[in-house]
């Protein structure tokens, strides 16, 4: 039996995928270990005698134990810390989360009018008739922060309206306030971790989207290349009795070609490099979201052309004609700030879908046509803030959306009812509005003459 359970726990990838490699079934603590969990269960026990709550004080601890376990949100959460001590004691209460180095917000609450604090103090302070008890991260929540809290304290709870408490309930809602801030410090964690999973599983989505897939286009490329590759090898066997200015000019036109085909396979190489580049970053999985490296940068020349050359020859394949006419002067120079690399995708996705779905369509004149147009055009005083927006269009032409899918277009997994057998996995425009939003723009659709606009508008501050 004894080499049966060895057997067991050695040949178990189950139990070694969940507890890791260093757990060793049936082994338990070492000795020294086990002395030290004994001796503190019995110094819990004496703590727990001194305390001498009081069955009121108990029953709080435990409910508030098993709801903490119970209700999973965070919402939900931060609604149990606050209610338990006004159903209990009576007590109205505001719970208080960091969300950067020195700014805190209310995050649950026990009545609407009390003064919310605009300052949280770092230690146990008495305020008035109000008693702030600061909530410390530990060391593993603290590092994971996107900022570093003052003093460690990523919270704080706040009793208001008392009389200056006794030392032995003074000590009672620290006690609690422990378990809050235990609890707290799982959640946010279990919730950063659940983000982090979120993110790679888009990040893979994202990777899909705008680098595997249109990188089978490289298989055309080269059978493109192969051929005029070919064609050089045909020549050679027909030069015999050929005129010199013929030979000439055939291998002008095979020269042409292949230099053609080098630089469409060299820009196509260069784009992927910059998605994978961009999208692979280490920062992403530290953070386990994706972080934005902006640098000022020529909109035309840095990041919408390379996206057209990649996709003109997608465009003429399939009739589509190119117009720059929505707006903007096609030569001037805009420069913003932004994430290159990010803000190309936008663009590549944007063009694509046009490539996919352009359709002929009559225009206002009556004559019809089938065309893509990019452009950009001015909004003043755009954004809260006093900035202007920047809004960049690309107009397909071809029926118009229909109201139900205006509303989804966006969303993750939405497909149009117009794809008809175009390929696609729905992610496009979904990963469009998140690198948007992340540089603190919006995006949008609106039908126009003949067509559709879609439409991405990006914080813009003139000199």
């Amino acid at each position: 039996m004894a080499n049966s359970k060895k057997s067991a726990e050695v040949h178990s990838p189950e139990l070694t995928g969940m507890l890791g490699e260093g757990f060793h079934l049936n082994a338990g603590p070492d000795p020294e270990r086990m002395l030290s969990i004994h001796r503190r269960i019995h110094e819990k026990m004496d703590d727990y005698k001194d305390y001498s709550f009081s069955a009121t004080e108990k029953r709080a601890l435990m409910i508030f134990f098993d709801l903490a376990q119970e209700f999973d949100t965070l919402e939900e959460f931060f609604a149990v810390c606050t209610a338990i001590p006004k159903f209990l004691f009576d007590l109205d209460c505001r719970l208080y989360l960091a969300i950067g180095p020195d700014n805190f917000v209310p995050v649950g609450k026990t009545e609407d009018n009390g003064p919310i604090c605009s300052s949280v103090p770092l230690e146990k302070t008495y305020r008035g008739k109000h008693l702030f008890i600061p909530i410390r991260g530990n060391i593993e929540l603290v590092d994971q922060l996107p900022f570093k809290p003052a003093g460690d304290v990523i919270g704080c709870f706040e009793l208001y309206m008392i009389e200056k408490l006794s030392s032995h309930q003074s000590l009672f809602f620290e006690k609690f306030i422990n378990r809050v801030g235990f609890q707290l410090h799982n959640k946010l964690l279990r919730r950063k971790g659940q983000e982090h999973l979120d993110f790679v599983r888009n990040l893979v989505k994202d990777v899909g989207h705008n680098v595997i897939v249109p990188n089978m286009y490289f298989k055309l490329f080269y059978n493109r290349l192969r051929d005029r590759i070919e064609n050089i090898r045909k020549l050679e066997s027909s030069l015999n009795g050929k005129d010199k200015t013929v030979i000439k000019e055939e291998l002008e036109e095979l020269y042409k070609g292949l230099v053609s085909q080098f630089n469409e396979i060299h820009s196509h190489y260069e784009q992927t490099s910059l998605f994978l580049e961009t999208l692979l970053r280490r920062q992403h999985f530290e953070e386990g979201r994706y972080i934005v490296e902006k640098r000022p940068c020529n909109l035309l020349k840095q990041i919408i052309e390379p996206q057209l050359e990649r996709y003109r020859s997608r465009f003429e394949e399939r009739g589509i004609r190119l117009d720059i006419s929505m707006g903007g002067v096609p030569d001037r120079e805009v420069r913003i700030v932004a994430d290159v690399g990010l803000i190309s995708q936008v663009y590549a996705n944007f063009f694509s879908n046009a490539v996919k779905y352009t359709r002929e369509a009559a225009m206002q004149d009556g004559h019809n046509d089938k065309f893509t147009a990019y452009g950009w055009d001015m909004v003043p005083d755009h954004f809260q803030n006093g900035w202007d927006g920047l809004k960049l269009n690309v107009f397909t032409t071809g029926p118009h959306l229909s109201e139900n899918d205006r509303d989804k277009l966006f969303q993750a997994g939405f497909r149009s009812e117009n794809v008809g057998n175009e390929y696609g996995s729905g992610h496009g425009l979904f990963f469009v509005r998140q690198v948007v939003e992340l540089h603190g723009g919006e995006v949008g659709y609106e039908p126009q003459d003949g067509g559709n606009n879609f439409y991405f508008i990006l914080p813009f501050k003139r000199k």
